[in-house]
């Protein structure tokens, strides 16, 4: 079990204490393709009533995506992802109290959700899809989520993967994080993610899981996303085909509890209200003094 450092997420409009206790980063996917919930919220006002929900099951911050990144997605065009997450950030200008996180890999993306109400920006490639986007969270002075991933979405799944999946993404987010310095990025505005799912065996997945402490020596606040993927559904299954996203629920729980308490600051999840049972408990393991 990790002991996790304390850290103070300076946010444009307040600031967020990391390590007290663990938050709940709620995932609002406004796309048709999603793999767990694609379609569901592609409605403007069903999409800002599933935040107002989330909002109230205890999510700390609400991160909105307008293009998927789940195994074998095609990439969308900057007008098309902001025609889609837009109008639902604009709608809950006012109605939302928890920070917003805006996951997209583009720098115009980045720049319009901010100016729409966005607080952190969330991006899968760490910089390396775009590089403008580093310079924007350093002019708008936010937070940036650098997460691993091996390839691109499209592609990720294929291979090849690692041969030592921890030293991979610790190279990899040491990498990420000296991208953003160079972007002039304090640190102390980043958070890592290794990833779950992204580019790495069904095996490696829950070796990452036992192997979380590791990240702590990179000295940032760490997130994870294991929410209704598939390694979780395949561990369900034993044989045959993996359990769909939807039956995925208490697997989750188990991979959320491994995350607590193996260092995680921030966990992103779909179904808040549950995780924010499972989340109070294991915090309640990892404040034993």
């Amino acid at each position: 079990m990790s002991t996790r450092k304390r850290h103070r997420l300076q946010l444009p409009s307040r600031s967020l204490l990391l390590g007290e206790r663990t938050l709940l980063m709620g995932v609002l996917n406004v796309t048709p393709d999603s793999f767990s919930d694609g379609g569901l919220f592609r409605d403007r006002e069903a999409a800002i009533a599933h935040a107002l929900e989330m909002e109230r099951a205890g999510a700390d911050i609400l991160d909105v995506g307008g293009e998927s990144t789940r195994p074998g997605a095609d990439a969308i065009g900057a007008d098309e992802e902001l025609g889609r997450v837009l109008p639902v950030l604009e709608g809950l200008r006012g109605k939302l109290k928890i920070p917003i996180s805006i996951d997209t890999q583009k720098a115009a993306v980045e720049e319009a959700a901010i100016a729409a109400g966005a607080e952190i920006v969330n991006d899968v490639s760490a910089l390396r899809s775009d590089a403008a986007l580093g310079e924007v969270v350093r002019k708008r002075r936010v937070p940036l989520v650098l997460m691993h991933m091996r390839g691109k979405p499209r592609s990720m799944h294929l291979g090849p993967f690692a041969s030592n999946v921890m030293r991979d993404v610790l190279a990899g987010l040491r990498a990420a994080i000296r991208r953003a310095e160079r972007a002039g990025i304090a640190k102390s505005r980043l958070l890592i993610d290794p990833g779950i799912g992204f580019g790495k065996k069904y095996e490696q997945n829950f070796e990452v899981l036992q192997h979380l402490p590791e990240l702590a020596r990179l000295g940032c606040p760490l997130v994870v996303g294991t929410s209704r993927k598939v390694f979780v559904g395949w561990a369900l299954a034993g044989k045959g085909e993996p359990w769909p996203a939807g039956k995925r629920l208490w697997g989750t729980a188990a991979t959320v509890t491994m995350a607590v308490l193996g260092g995680a600051h921030i966990v992103r999840v779909h179904d808040v209200a549950e995780m924010a049972e499972v989340v109070r408990v294991a915090d309640a393991i990892v404040n034993v003094r």
